[in-house]
């Protein structure tokens, strides 16, 4: 059974004066994002239509070889506002270009933040299914997410491992805590889909003028709706996410894969498998009652540089599983 290893990251992080940063505090650029794993046919034209339709961007660069001009698989994206950017980390993030999701993630310039290993955590025996957004989507509940990505090979598969960092050590220390000397789940467990959950779709970033009558219109070629509904406040202005069920799985699956990255109205959809709350705290009070404990190792392995510049590099260690679906709430 797998478990947990963990080792601490000791190098201290200062800000881009000199002077340490506040306690726990990852300093980076707010309005400068970096955006890796770029299909390597994507051009900066492209990626400014993507980014402009959050916010009004400033510049978009995608990185190249010097020598052979090609693309090297990430680039940056600048915008003119703290909240543009934000935004679009939000809303962009694991989003398809040319077929393939993005990473998006806040530019971290300086070198002693990008080597520092500050609030990193890295998780090694991930289930080969698992992919960045599952790993994002697990870790996400224990604070804000900087970086998330699974190392993958030429081919594209991943490799097993991964990386979390954070935007300040309590969260990444939370997240320790929570899940470090949690025994992975079986394969058929983890692959296993639940009736309720094969049926029902949750969908966000929906535009504000989507309604409960818009939404099943948007669906409905993929199969027969049973239920339709657009999440609003209590004063009745859209929450901006809704869920869609469907009468057969397939039709659900038809329209996960057709419809999560599709813009509608200039807005990217995010569409994933829902998940009712009790389902979703059954399912973790079940992980966490196979936690273990695990012996330290020895000592602290050497730091391996599994990001391109501009991207933070390896910290902690453990291990996890595969990370919930969204949740319906009640």
């Amino acid at each position: 059974m797998a478990q947990m290893q963990v080792h601490q990251a000791a190098a201290p992080v200062t800000g881009t004066n000199g002077v340490p940063a506040g306690p726990g505090a990852i300093q980076f650029v707010p309005t400068s994002l970096y955006v890796g794993d770029l299909d390597f046919n994507v051009t900066d034209s492209q990626l400014y239509d993507l980014f402009n339709q959050v916010g009004q961007v400033v510049s978009v660069r995608v990185c190249r070889d010097l020598s052979t001009r090609r693309s090297l698989g990430y680039g940056y994206v600048n915008y003119s506002n703290p909240q543009d950017a934000a935004r679009a980390l939000d809303v962009l993030n694991f989003t398809p270009l040319n077929s393939k999701p993005i990473r998006v993630m806040y530019s971290h310039r300086d070198p002693s933040i990008r080597k520092s290993g500050m609030a990193n955590i890295f998780i090694k025996n991930l289930d080969k299914t698992i992919d960045h957004k599952a790993l994002h989507d697990t870790f996400s509940s224990f604070g804000n997410i900087l970086s998330c990505k699974v190392a993958t090979d030429a081919s594209g598969q991943s490799k097993g491992y991964g990386f979390v960092q954070f935007d300040n050590e309590e969260a990444a220390q939370n997240a320790i805590d929570k899940l470090n000397g949690m025994l992975i789940n079986d394969k058929q467990s983890m692959e296993s889909v639940d009736k309720y959950q094969a049926l029902n779709l949750y969908i966000k970033n929906l535009d504000d003028s989507i309604n409960d009558e818009k939404l099943k219109e948007l669906f409905s070629d993929f199969g027969t709706i049973t239920s339709c509904k657009v999440m609003r406040d209590p004063s009745g202005i859209s929450r901006g996410s809704g869920f869609v069920a469907f009468s057969t799985p397939e039709e659900a699956s038809r329209a996960l894969a057709e419809m999560n990255g599709k813009l509608v109205v200039s807005k990217p959809l995010y569409v994933a498998p829902a998940q009712r709350k009790e389902e979703r705290r059954a399912r973790l009070q079940a992980q966490f009652t196979q936690m273990r404990p695990v012996a330290m190792a020895p000592s602290v392995a050497p730091r391996m540089q599994m990001y391109p510049p501009g991207a933070p590099g390896l910290g902690q260690q453990f291990l996890y599983g595969q990370g919930p679906p969204a949740m319906i709430p009640q």
